[in-house]
């Protein structure tokens, strides 16, 4: 019977040991009141390679900014300034 050394870092992990990198949301920080839908390279940010937006647990950003974020990626999709599904988008 082998003894089992791993140690179970994700049960045993004391708060101290924890990154304390708070995430943030950007356009509260910059005072950012409208997310343009027509400036596709900013909105390439919040969008992942294969052009699906990425979540607020992700990128930190509160839920008023993340609406207004997604309504702005979908415009810009609609009129063709970002594709809607890429298979290299950046």
């Amino acid at each position: 019977m082998a003894v089992n050394n791993y140690k179970n870092i994700f049960i045993n992990i004391t708060p101290q040991e924890r990154p304390n990198k708070k995430k943030f949301c950007w356009f509260r920080k910059n005072n950012i009141k409208y997310i343009d839908y027509k400036d596709p390279d900013f909105l390439l940010r919040f969008v992942n390679e294969q052009g699906k937006m990425y979540p607020r647990r992700i990128t930190g950003t509160s839920l008023k900014y993340q609406r207004q974020l997604s309504t702005a990626i979908k415009r810009a999709r609609h009129i063709a300034l970002l594709p809607y599904v890429s298979d290299s988008l950046k």
